[in-house]
């Protein structure tokens, strides 16, 4: 005899618990992008304090090695922390998670310059960076999990979307801070010590999200597999069970995500490098990057709306088609020396990449039965943000460099584009095969063709 998945009326939390649900996940999903957007917001002025002087484009790249240091090491993470999630629970990786994320982002705050002790700056400055992305290795997907495990089916991707939400509120709160600061302080403190107040106020937005975090119950779907996989005595191996295979969908998602992915470090860690070297004031790139903030949680829970309305094509087609056609004018909106243009591209961006979002991180979950899902999809999704996505940066840095503007940049991105949008209309990952139940444990769900 075996236990039943709930269902959805077994799932669906209580008003009270659901407000709790959504404010832990989504206050850790916004640590990790206050997290990451500060780091790439104060790139040039890391790079000023952490590494050599005089080659300002040398540095500025080694500070964006440290944005993809962070990502590189969200692979080992998810390797790590999604099959700890799949054996032992969602609850306990997520509060894990949120206190790595703010070791990691609060020791920015505390370290020495490379003034003051030389090469071990950098290297203290990018194991930090490792910590952090170790942290933030799963924790999107976990809390993604967490959040389905409890809602009702028919608005998976609605949620999904509100998640994503918190990403631009995260971003929103890390450029406002870096403004703020930048307006309240005369711009030689700021460069000297006032950067590091951004990355300590971290601790009390985490501290909030810990305290939650730990007065939360498990998801009850998780709850069922366990007590199966008990009952049965079977064995667990999720990462292995989940590689071997779910593999085709895994190849798919992170295929369908390469676009996304590079559209989010653009929004989040480029848009305020690429301002300034199109000659606008920091003042006014940082602004218009929290502009761009702003205006993002709407599009991401419009995405996820259309998802659940009209299908996972619709907002993916509308999106990757949009950046098809414009993520080239885009760049070329960025040089045209235009605040205005300027600005209204960067929020036409930021826009069309949050449609995306909720349907796309849908496929990389949904895809995948509950036994393997946390190590199946973080994997899937850290690889795309970690190869395709962290990468963005360098690339952006580099091709700036020898042709000096960013618009071949744009032609980069496009590519990836094309990539996800045949995807979405040949080979969209939909789990389809996938039996709701917990067969995987009795190995028999998994060997359906």
């Amino acid at each position: 005899m075996s236990t039943p998945v709930p269902t959805d009326q077994d799932v669906a939390p209580t008003p009270k618990a659901r407000r709790r649900l959504f404010a832990s996940t989504m206050i850790g999903n916004a640590v990790e992008y206050y997290d990451f957007t500060l780091y790439g917001t104060l790139a040039a002025v890391i790079a000023s304090h952490f590494f050599p002087e005089g080659q300002t484009t040398v540095a500025l790249l080694a500070a964006y090695v440290g944005v993809a240091l962070s990502y590189f090491i969200r692979p080992i993470g998810a390797m790590i922390l999604g099959p700890l999630a799949d054996l032992k629970g969602r609850r306990p990786v997520l509060v894990l998670t949120i206190v790595l994320m703010t070791v990691g982002t609060a020791g920015i705050g505390l370290l020495p310059t490379y003034a003051a002790a030389g090469v071990v700056a950098p290297i203290l400055l990018l194991t930090a960076r490792v910590v952090q992305g170790l942290g933030a290795s799963v924790e999107i997907t976990t809390a993604a999990n967490f959040l389905l495990e409890h809602e009702n089916k028919r608005r998976r991707n609605y949620v999904l979307g509100t998640l994503n939400s918190t990403a631009s509120v995260g971003s929103f709160l890390a450029a406002g801070v870096a403004f703020l600061f930048t307006q309240l302080m005369s711009s030689e403190a700021f460069a000297s010590w006032g950067w590091r107040i951004p990355f300590l106020l971290a601790i009390p937005l985490s501290a909030v999200a810990v305290y939650i975090r730990n007065r939360l119950n498990e998801s009850p779907e998780f709850e069922a597999v366990r007590q199966l996989a008990d009952q049965r005595k079977v064995p667990q191996t999720p990462l292995r069970t989940a590689v071997r295979y779910y593999w085709p969908d895994m190849l798919r998602s992170i295929g369908l995500s390469a676009g996304q992915r590079i559209g989010s470090f653009v929004i989040q860690a480029y848009f305020v490098t690429a301002l300034v070297g199109a000659g606008f004031p920091t003042s006014l790139a940082l602004l218009a990057s929290m502009i761009s903030y702003a205006v993002g949680p709407v599009p991401s829970i419009y995405g996820g709306y259309l998802a659940d309305k009209y299908g996972a094509r619709v907002p993916l087609l509308i999106g990757y088609g949009l950046f098809v056609v414009l993520t080239v004018p885009t760049f070329i909106a960025i040089g045209s020396k235009s605040i205005l243009i300027a600005v209204l591209a960067v929020v036409g961006f930021t826009i069309i990449n949050n449609i995306i979002s909720a349907p796309m991180m849908a496929a990389a979950i949904l895809s995948f039965p509950s036994e393997v899902r946390s190590s199946a999809s973080a994997l899937n999704f850290n690889v795309s943000t970690s190869l395709i996505g962290s990468t963005a940066g360098l690339v952006a840095v580099w091709l700036r460099d020898i042709t000096g503007s960013d618009v071949t940049f744009g032609w980069y991105m496009t590519g990836f584009c094309v990539l996800s949008l045949l995807i979405t209309i040949f080979a969209l990952p939909t789990g389809a095969r996938r039996d709701a139940s917990t067969g995987l444990l009795a190995e028999t769900a998994v060997r359906t063709p």
